[in-house]
Protein backbone atom coordinates (compact mmCIF):
# COMPACT_ATOMS: atom_id res chain seq x y z
CA UNK A 1 0.00 0.00 0.00
CA UNK A 2 1.06 3.74 -0.48
CA UNK A 3 1.28 6.09 2.04
CA UNK A 4 -0.42 9.24 2.07
CA UNK A 5 1.84 12.52 2.25
CA UNK A 6 1.64 14.06 5.23
CA UNK A 7 -1.42 16.67 6.20
CA UNK A 8 -2.59 18.60 8.86
CA UNK A 9 -3.40 16.43 12.08
CA UNK A 10 -6.97 14.73 11.90
CA UNK A 11 -9.87 16.03 14.10
CA UNK A 12 -10.18 14.32 17.53
CA UNK A 13 -10.52 9.82 17.11
CA UNK A 14 -10.28 10.43 13.53
CA UNK A 15 -8.15 7.78 11.34
CA UNK A 16 -7.77 6.86 8.29
CA UNK A 17 -8.03 3.07 7.39
CA UNK A 18 -6.03 1.05 6.90
CA UNK A 19 -3.62 3.40 9.29
CA UNK A 20 -2.22 6.27 6.65
CA UNK A 21 -2.72 4.34 3.53
CA UNK A 22 -4.60 3.71 0.57
CA UNK A 23 -8.13 1.36 0.81
CA UNK A 24 -9.16 -0.75 -2.06
CA UNK A 25 -12.48 0.87 -3.66
CA UNK A 26 -13.77 -2.50 -3.56
CA UNK A 27 -13.32 -2.41 0.17
CA UNK A 28 -16.68 -3.13 2.22
CA UNK A 29 -16.79 0.31 3.67
CA UNK A 30 -15.96 2.28 0.71
CA UNK A 31 -19.20 0.56 -1.27
CA UNK A 32 -21.07 0.74 1.68
CA UNK A 33 -20.18 4.77 1.94
CA UNK A 34 -20.17 5.16 -1.94
CA UNK A 35 -23.37 3.87 -1.91
CA UNK A 36 -24.89 5.78 0.66
CA UNK A 37 -23.75 8.65 -1.27
CA UNK A 38 -25.95 7.94 -4.19
CA UNK A 39 -28.33 7.72 -1.59
CA UNK A 40 -28.66 10.66 -0.41
CA UNK A 41 -27.95 11.81 -4.37
CA UNK A 42 -31.06 9.97 -5.33
CA UNK A 43 -32.83 11.58 -2.53
CA UNK A 44 -31.62 15.34 -3.76
CA UNK A 45 -31.69 14.94 -7.30
CA UNK A 46 -34.28 11.59 -8.51
CA UNK A 47 -30.57 10.37 -10.49
CA UNK A 48 -27.08 9.44 -9.45
CA UNK A 49 -24.04 8.18 -10.92
CA UNK A 50 -23.89 4.54 -10.07
CA UNK A 51 -20.07 4.31 -7.77
CA UNK A 52 -19.96 0.89 -9.21
CA UNK A 53 -19.71 2.02 -12.80
CA UNK A 54 -16.22 3.82 -11.73
CA UNK A 55 -13.11 1.18 -12.45
CA UNK A 56 -11.09 0.02 -9.12
CA UNK A 57 -8.00 0.90 -10.84
CA UNK A 58 -8.78 4.43 -11.18
CA UNK A 59 -8.04 5.17 -7.67
CA UNK A 60 -5.14 2.55 -7.45
CA UNK A 61 -1.94 3.93 -6.17
CA UNK A 62 0.19 5.56 -7.48
CA UNK A 63 -1.90 7.52 -10.19
CA UNK A 64 -5.04 7.23 -7.56
CA UNK A 65 -5.90 7.04 -4.05
CA UNK A 66 -8.64 6.22 -2.19
CA UNK A 67 -9.33 6.92 1.43
CA UNK A 68 -12.00 6.06 4.57
CA UNK A 69 -11.90 7.95 7.53
CA UNK A 70 -13.26 6.59 10.67
CA UNK A 71 -13.93 7.54 13.72
CA UNK A 72 -13.71 4.68 16.52
CA UNK A 73 -14.34 1.52 14.42
CA UNK A 74 -16.87 3.20 12.02
CA UNK A 75 -16.35 4.14 8.62
CA UNK A 76 -17.96 7.44 8.79
CA UNK A 77 -16.14 9.00 5.62
CA UNK A 78 -14.40 8.81 2.37
CA UNK A 79 -12.66 10.34 -1.04
CA UNK A 80 -10.83 9.57 -3.59
CA UNK A 81 -8.57 11.13 -6.54
CA UNK A 82 -7.33 9.89 -9.52
CA UNK A 83 -5.47 11.74 -12.41
CA UNK A 84 -7.18 12.93 -15.48
CA UNK A 85 -3.74 14.20 -17.17
CA UNK A 86 -0.10 14.32 -16.10
CA UNK A 87 -1.12 17.87 -15.14
CA UNK A 88 -5.13 17.39 -13.62
CA UNK A 89 -6.10 15.42 -10.60
CA UNK A 90 -10.41 14.59 -10.09
CA UNK A 91 -11.81 14.55 -6.58
CA UNK A 92 -14.49 11.68 -6.69
CA UNK A 93 -16.86 9.79 -4.77
CA UNK A 94 -16.26 12.79 -1.12
CA UNK A 95 -18.69 11.36 1.10
CA UNK A 96 -19.22 12.01 5.24
CA UNK A 97 -22.05 10.53 6.69
CA UNK A 98 -24.75 12.73 8.08
CA UNK A 99 -23.49 12.07 11.93
CA UNK A 100 -20.47 12.63 11.44
CA UNK A 101 -20.69 15.99 9.22
CA UNK A 102 -19.64 18.79 10.62
CA UNK A 103 -16.49 17.79 12.21
CA UNK A 104 -13.73 18.63 9.47
CA UNK A 105 -13.59 14.66 8.38
CA UNK A 106 -14.43 16.27 4.72
CA UNK A 107 -11.82 18.70 4.69
CA UNK A 108 -9.47 16.00 6.61
CA UNK A 109 -9.29 13.73 3.48
CA UNK A 110 -9.93 16.56 0.97
CA UNK A 111 -6.33 18.12 2.66
CA UNK A 112 -4.98 14.24 1.80
CA UNK A 113 -6.00 13.75 -1.32
CA UNK A 114 -5.02 16.97 -2.59
CA UNK A 115 -1.58 16.26 -0.92
CA UNK A 116 -1.65 12.79 -3.06
CA UNK A 117 -2.57 14.72 -6.36
CA UNK A 118 0.43 17.37 -5.89
CA UNK A 119 2.86 14.83 -4.86
CA UNK A 120 1.79 13.07 -8.58
CA UNK A 121 2.41 16.09 -10.69
CA UNK A 122 -0.83 17.64 -10.36
CA UNK A 123 -0.82 21.69 -10.87
CA UNK A 124 -4.86 21.22 -10.64
CA UNK A 125 -7.83 19.65 -9.24
CA UNK A 126 -11.11 19.73 -10.44
CA UNK A 127 -14.34 18.30 -8.83
CA UNK A 128 -17.89 18.10 -9.58
CA UNK A 129 -20.98 18.51 -7.35
CA UNK A 130 -24.20 18.60 -7.35
CA UNK A 131 -26.37 23.00 -6.69
CA UNK A 132 -28.34 21.41 -3.95
CA UNK A 133 -25.46 20.30 -1.97
CA UNK A 134 -24.50 23.11 -0.18
CA UNK A 135 -22.72 21.90 2.87
CA UNK A 136 -19.90 20.36 -0.31
CA UNK A 137 -20.19 23.76 -1.77
CA UNK A 138 -19.60 25.72 1.53
CA UNK A 139 -16.31 23.37 1.73
CA UNK A 140 -14.93 23.49 -1.14
CA UNK A 141 -15.18 27.20 -1.22
CA UNK A 142 -14.01 27.27 1.77
CA UNK A 143 -10.50 25.73 0.96
CA UNK A 144 -9.79 27.95 -2.22
CA UNK A 145 -12.26 25.97 -5.39
CA UNK A 146 -13.37 28.02 -7.93
CA UNK A 147 -16.15 27.20 -10.32
CA UNK A 148 -15.15 26.44 -13.84
CA UNK A 149 -16.77 25.28 -16.96
CA UNK A 150 -18.06 21.60 -16.84
CA UNK A 151 -15.16 19.27 -17.40
CA UNK A 152 -17.81 16.20 -17.86
CA UNK A 153 -19.85 16.12 -21.33
CA UNK A 154 -23.06 16.07 -21.11
CA UNK A 155 -23.41 17.78 -17.60
CA UNK A 156 -26.19 19.72 -16.62
CA UNK A 157 -25.09 23.27 -14.90
CA UNK A 158 -28.46 23.69 -13.75
CA UNK A 159 -27.86 20.65 -11.55
CA UNK A 160 -23.64 19.94 -11.84
CA UNK A 161 -21.36 22.39 -10.18
CA UNK A 162 -17.67 22.25 -11.47
CA UNK A 163 -14.88 23.79 -9.53
CA UNK A 164 -11.32 24.02 -10.04
CA UNK A 165 -8.18 24.88 -7.48
CA UNK A 166 -4.75 25.09 -8.47
CA UNK A 167 -2.42 23.25 -6.16
CA UNK A 168 0.89 23.58 -4.86
CA UNK A 169 3.95 21.38 -6.67
CA UNK A 170 5.32 20.43 -3.28
CA UNK A 171 3.58 18.12 -1.53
Amino acid sequence: MTSVPTAPEAPAAIRLTPSTAAAPYDHPDARRLTQALRAEQLGLYGFADDPDTTPEADFDPPVGLFLIAHVGEEAVGCGGVRLLDEHTAEIKRMYVSGDARGHGIGRYLLEHLERHAASRGATQIVLETGRRNTAALTLYRRVGYLPCPSYVAGRDPQVNRAMTKPLSSSP
